[in-house]
Protein backbone atom coordinates (compact mmCIF):
# COMPACT_ATOMS: atom_id res chain seq x y z
CA UNK A 1 0.00 0.00 0.00
CA UNK A 2 1.18 3.31 -0.62
CA UNK A 3 2.37 5.72 1.87
CA UNK A 4 -0.48 8.59 2.25
CA UNK A 5 0.93 10.33 5.58
CA UNK A 6 4.05 11.06 6.69
CA UNK A 7 4.85 11.93 10.37
CA UNK A 8 7.94 14.47 11.09
CA UNK A 9 9.07 14.10 14.17
CA UNK A 10 11.48 17.12 15.22
CA UNK A 11 13.91 15.68 17.97
CA UNK A 12 14.21 19.32 19.86
CA UNK A 13 9.67 19.14 20.07
CA UNK A 14 9.29 17.84 23.63
CA UNK A 15 5.98 16.84 22.09
CA UNK A 16 7.20 14.86 19.00
CA UNK A 17 10.12 13.38 20.60
CA UNK A 18 7.87 11.91 22.87
CA UNK A 19 5.03 10.64 20.64
CA UNK A 20 8.16 8.90 18.88
CA UNK A 21 9.09 7.51 22.16
CA UNK A 22 5.61 6.00 22.51
CA UNK A 23 6.01 4.16 18.88
CA UNK A 24 9.47 3.00 19.82
CA UNK A 25 11.69 1.14 17.08
CA UNK A 26 9.64 0.80 13.72
CA UNK A 27 10.95 -1.73 11.08
CA UNK A 28 12.71 0.51 8.25
CA UNK A 29 11.54 1.00 4.71
CA UNK A 30 14.83 0.68 3.17
CA UNK A 31 14.22 4.87 2.22
CA UNK A 32 16.24 7.77 4.25
CA UNK A 33 16.18 11.46 4.09
CA UNK A 34 18.94 13.54 4.83
CA UNK A 35 20.70 10.42 6.50
CA UNK A 36 17.83 9.83 8.64
CA UNK A 37 16.15 6.51 7.66
CA UNK A 38 12.47 6.71 6.99
CA UNK A 39 10.31 4.02 9.01
CA UNK A 40 6.69 2.36 8.82
CA UNK A 41 4.21 3.43 11.19
CA UNK A 42 1.42 1.85 9.46
CA UNK A 43 0.47 0.54 6.00
CA UNK A 44 -0.55 4.24 5.12
CA UNK A 45 1.77 6.36 7.36
CA UNK A 46 5.63 6.92 7.41
CA UNK A 47 8.47 8.61 10.16
CA UNK A 48 11.21 10.41 9.58
CA UNK A 49 13.19 12.37 12.91
CA UNK A 50 14.67 15.83 12.06
CA UNK A 51 17.54 17.12 13.85
CA UNK A 52 16.05 20.81 13.70
CA UNK A 53 12.57 22.27 14.60
CA UNK A 54 10.20 21.87 12.22
CA UNK A 55 9.14 25.68 11.91
CA UNK A 56 12.17 25.71 9.94
CA UNK A 57 11.85 22.76 7.66
CA UNK A 58 11.23 25.18 4.51
CA UNK A 59 10.27 22.67 1.57
CA UNK A 60 11.57 19.57 2.89
CA UNK A 61 9.07 17.74 0.38
CA UNK A 62 11.98 18.74 -2.68
CA UNK A 63 13.70 16.68 -0.94
CA UNK A 64 11.89 13.76 -0.06
CA UNK A 65 12.46 10.16 -1.98
CA UNK A 66 10.69 9.55 -5.36
CA UNK A 67 8.54 7.03 -2.91
CA UNK A 68 7.52 9.61 -0.65
CA UNK A 69 7.01 12.52 -3.58
CA UNK A 70 5.44 10.80 -6.02
CA UNK A 71 2.51 9.17 -3.76
CA UNK A 72 2.16 12.23 -2.85
CA UNK A 73 1.85 12.24 0.97
CA UNK A 74 0.29 14.38 3.71
CA UNK A 75 2.61 16.27 5.64
CA UNK A 76 2.29 16.12 9.85
CA UNK A 77 4.07 17.63 12.52
CA UNK A 78 3.44 16.21 15.74
CA UNK A 79 4.49 19.94 18.02
CA UNK A 80 4.24 21.32 20.93
CA UNK A 81 1.17 23.90 21.25
CA UNK A 82 2.62 27.41 22.96
CA UNK A 83 0.73 30.21 23.63
CA UNK A 84 1.29 33.65 25.89
CA UNK A 85 -1.98 32.39 27.77
CA UNK A 86 -0.38 28.75 28.47
CA UNK A 87 -3.69 27.17 27.72
CA UNK A 88 -3.82 23.26 27.77
CA UNK A 89 -4.97 21.58 24.75
CA UNK A 90 -5.13 19.79 21.74
CA UNK A 91 -5.03 21.33 18.36
CA UNK A 92 -5.17 20.73 14.87
CA UNK A 93 -4.42 23.33 12.45
CA UNK A 94 -3.49 24.08 9.21
CA UNK A 95 0.09 25.97 7.69
CA UNK A 96 0.96 29.59 6.08
CA UNK A 97 1.26 32.95 6.50
CA UNK A 98 -2.24 35.03 5.90
CA UNK A 99 -0.67 38.47 6.14
CA UNK A 100 2.61 40.50 5.78
CA UNK A 101 4.65 38.50 8.30
CA UNK A 102 6.10 35.78 8.48
CA UNK A 103 7.58 35.42 12.26
CA UNK A 104 7.45 31.43 12.68
CA UNK A 105 8.36 29.88 9.46
CA UNK A 106 7.05 30.18 5.82
CA UNK A 107 6.78 33.17 3.70
CA UNK A 108 4.63 36.22 4.01
CA UNK A 109 0.98 35.84 2.11
CA UNK A 110 2.09 32.34 1.33
CA UNK A 111 -0.30 29.43 2.23
CA UNK A 112 0.78 25.55 2.10
CA UNK A 113 -1.93 22.97 0.14
CA UNK A 114 -4.26 21.68 2.90
CA UNK A 115 -5.69 17.91 4.06
CA UNK A 116 -9.24 18.92 5.44
CA UNK A 117 -10.33 15.74 5.57
CA UNK A 118 -7.61 14.11 7.34
CA UNK A 119 -7.24 17.27 9.32
CA UNK A 120 -10.82 16.62 10.86
CA UNK A 121 -10.15 12.98 11.23
CA UNK A 122 -7.85 13.69 13.68
CA UNK A 123 -9.36 16.87 15.58
CA UNK A 124 -12.65 13.98 15.99
CA UNK A 125 -10.59 11.41 17.48
CA UNK A 126 -8.75 13.37 19.98
CA UNK A 127 -12.04 14.99 21.04
CA UNK A 128 -13.46 11.33 21.44
CA UNK A 129 -11.20 10.53 24.30
CA UNK A 130 -12.78 8.45 26.79
CA UNK A 131 -11.31 10.02 29.80
CA UNK A 132 -13.21 13.24 30.86
CA UNK A 133 -10.19 15.07 32.82
CA UNK A 134 -8.50 14.94 29.01
CA UNK A 135 -7.77 18.11 27.37
CA UNK A 136 -10.12 19.76 25.31
CA UNK A 137 -9.52 19.71 21.33
CA UNK A 138 -9.64 22.73 19.03
CA UNK A 139 -8.99 24.21 15.40
CA UNK A 140 -6.35 26.91 15.22
CA UNK A 141 -6.52 29.75 12.85
CA UNK A 142 -3.42 29.56 9.81
CA UNK A 143 -0.81 31.22 11.44
CA UNK A 144 3.09 29.68 10.52
CA UNK A 145 5.01 27.81 8.76
CA UNK A 146 7.18 25.98 7.52
CA UNK A 147 6.22 26.35 3.83
CA UNK A 148 5.32 23.43 2.07
CA UNK A 149 4.63 22.78 -1.45
CA UNK A 150 2.09 19.20 -0.11
CA UNK A 151 -0.44 18.80 1.86
CA UNK A 152 0.49 19.78 5.27
CA UNK A 153 -0.52 20.07 8.97
CA UNK A 154 0.35 20.26 12.80
CA UNK A 155 -1.15 18.18 15.75
CA UNK A 156 -0.11 19.85 18.72
CA UNK A 157 -0.48 19.72 22.90
CA UNK A 158 -0.55 22.73 25.15
CA UNK A 159 0.98 21.45 28.49
CA UNK A 160 1.13 24.94 29.90
CA UNK A 161 3.36 25.58 32.76
CA UNK A 162 4.22 21.87 32.69
CA UNK A 163 7.24 21.30 32.61
CA UNK A 164 6.46 17.53 29.98
CA UNK A 165 3.55 16.82 28.01
CA UNK A 166 1.41 14.74 29.54
CA UNK A 167 1.95 11.08 29.37
CA UNK A 168 -1.55 10.19 28.67
CA UNK A 169 -1.82 12.91 25.74
CA UNK A 170 0.86 12.15 24.18
CA UNK A 171 0.14 8.26 24.13
CA UNK A 172 -3.50 9.51 22.65
CA UNK A 173 -1.99 11.55 20.11
CA UNK A 174 0.53 8.73 19.08
CA UNK A 175 -2.62 6.67 18.93
CA UNK A 176 -4.30 8.93 16.67
CA UNK A 177 -1.84 9.46 14.24
CA UNK A 178 -1.06 5.95 13.71
CA UNK A 179 -4.49 5.83 12.20
CA UNK A 180 -5.56 8.75 10.41
CA UNK A 181 -8.34 7.40 8.21
CA UNK A 182 -9.94 10.61 6.15
CA UNK A 183 -13.61 10.70 5.41
CA UNK A 184 -14.72 10.69 2.16
CA UNK A 185 -18.24 12.02 2.80
CA UNK A 186 -17.12 15.33 4.63
CA UNK A 187 -17.50 18.38 2.54
CA UNK A 188 -14.37 21.02 2.76
CA UNK A 189 -14.63 24.79 2.94
CA UNK A 190 -12.38 27.55 3.93
CA UNK A 191 -13.24 29.07 7.20
CA UNK A 192 -13.23 33.01 7.87
CA UNK A 193 -13.66 34.60 11.55
CA UNK A 194 -14.04 34.05 14.81
CA UNK A 195 -10.63 34.00 16.95
CA UNK A 196 -7.50 32.44 16.91
CA UNK A 197 -8.93 29.38 18.67
CA UNK A 198 -11.84 28.02 16.54
CA UNK A 199 -14.61 27.05 18.62
CA UNK A 200 -17.20 27.39 16.19
CA UNK A 201 -15.60 25.96 13.19
CA UNK A 202 -14.67 22.92 15.79
CA UNK A 203 -17.98 22.57 16.83
CA UNK A 204 -19.00 22.07 12.92
CA UNK A 205 -16.63 19.21 12.25
CA UNK A 206 -17.78 17.72 15.24
CA UNK A 207 -21.26 18.13 15.40
CA UNK A 208 -21.64 17.71 10.96
CA UNK A 209 -19.59 16.82 8.16
CA UNK A 210 -17.81 19.74 7.58
CA UNK A 211 -13.98 20.18 7.56
CA UNK A 212 -11.97 22.69 7.33
CA UNK A 213 -8.72 23.77 5.28
CA UNK A 214 -7.59 27.16 6.42
CA UNK A 215 -9.18 29.38 8.54
CA UNK A 216 -9.12 33.02 8.34
CA UNK A 217 -8.90 34.35 12.12
CA UNK A 218 -10.53 38.23 12.34
CA UNK A 219 -7.42 38.97 13.20
CA UNK A 220 -6.19 37.82 10.09
CA UNK A 221 -8.76 39.92 8.13
CA UNK A 222 -7.44 42.85 9.47
CA UNK A 223 -4.71 42.53 7.15
CA UNK A 224 -5.62 39.63 4.46
CA UNK A 225 -5.15 40.54 0.58
CA UNK A 226 -7.56 39.28 -1.97
CA UNK A 227 -4.85 37.12 -3.46
CA UNK A 228 -4.03 35.67 -0.49
CA UNK A 229 -7.23 34.96 -0.07
CA UNK A 230 -7.75 33.24 -3.13
CA UNK A 231 -5.12 31.31 -2.55
CA UNK A 232 -6.06 29.91 0.76
CA UNK A 233 -9.75 28.73 -0.91
CA UNK A 234 -7.64 27.12 -3.54
CA UNK A 235 -5.62 25.01 -1.06
CA UNK A 236 -8.44 23.78 -0.08
CA UNK A 237 -9.25 20.24 -2.34
CA UNK A 238 -13.05 19.71 -3.31
CA UNK A 239 -13.64 23.33 -1.84
CA UNK A 240 -17.61 23.64 -1.66
CA UNK A 241 -17.21 27.52 -0.36
CA UNK A 242 -16.60 29.09 2.85
CA UNK A 243 -18.29 29.36 5.54
CA UNK A 244 -18.62 32.49 8.07
CA UNK A 245 -18.49 33.19 12.27
CA UNK A 246 -20.56 36.14 11.48
CA UNK A 247 -22.16 37.27 8.35
CA UNK A 248 -20.44 40.68 8.25
CA UNK A 249 -17.42 38.74 7.73
CA UNK A 250 -18.52 37.70 4.01
CA UNK A 251 -18.40 41.82 3.15
CA UNK A 252 -15.16 42.08 3.91
CA UNK A 253 -13.20 43.17 0.63
CA UNK A 254 -10.86 40.53 0.23
CA UNK A 255 -13.71 37.86 0.25
CA UNK A 256 -16.49 39.44 -1.09
CA UNK A 257 -16.82 37.57 -4.61
CA UNK A 258 -14.52 34.66 -3.69
CA UNK A 259 -16.68 31.79 -3.44
CA UNK A 260 -20.09 30.92 -2.16
CA UNK A 261 -21.01 31.51 1.24
CA UNK A 262 -22.28 27.66 2.88
CA UNK A 263 -24.26 27.75 5.82
CA UNK A 264 -23.88 25.53 8.79
CA UNK A 265 -26.57 23.24 8.13
CA UNK A 266 -25.16 22.50 4.37
CA UNK A 267 -22.94 19.92 5.56
CA UNK A 268 -24.94 16.47 7.52
CA UNK A 269 -25.09 15.76 11.23
CA UNK A 270 -22.71 12.92 12.04
CA UNK A 271 -23.43 10.33 14.29
CA UNK A 272 -21.83 10.21 17.76
CA UNK A 273 -21.77 14.18 17.65
CA UNK A 274 -23.32 15.33 21.27
CA UNK A 275 -20.35 12.55 22.19
CA UNK A 276 -17.48 14.16 20.69
CA UNK A 277 -18.99 17.65 21.87
CA UNK A 278 -19.01 16.87 25.65
CA UNK A 279 -15.08 16.54 25.63
CA UNK A 280 -14.73 19.86 23.76
CA UNK A 281 -17.36 21.67 25.77
CA UNK A 282 -16.24 20.92 29.15
CA UNK A 283 -12.75 23.50 28.88
CA UNK A 284 -12.52 24.64 25.60
CA UNK A 285 -9.78 26.94 25.01
CA UNK A 286 -10.79 30.80 25.76
CA UNK A 287 -7.70 32.76 24.60
CA UNK A 288 -7.01 34.49 21.11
Amino acid sequence: MEPRFLLVLSEPDPVASAVGEVWGSLPATGDHFEGAAIRQLSPTARVVRRPGWHVNDERLDLRLPASLRNAPVTIVFPSIHRSREDIACFTVHALGNLGPAAEVGGRPRTVNPTDPRAMADVLRKLSADPDPGGLPTTYEATHHGPELGVPSFFAEIGFGAAAHPPLPAVRRLAEVLREIAPDSRDHTALGAGGGHYAPHFTDLALRRRWALGHIVSRHALESIDAPTARAALNAVPNEEGILYVRAADADHAALRGLGPRRRDGDAEARAGAERDRSTTAAARPSGT
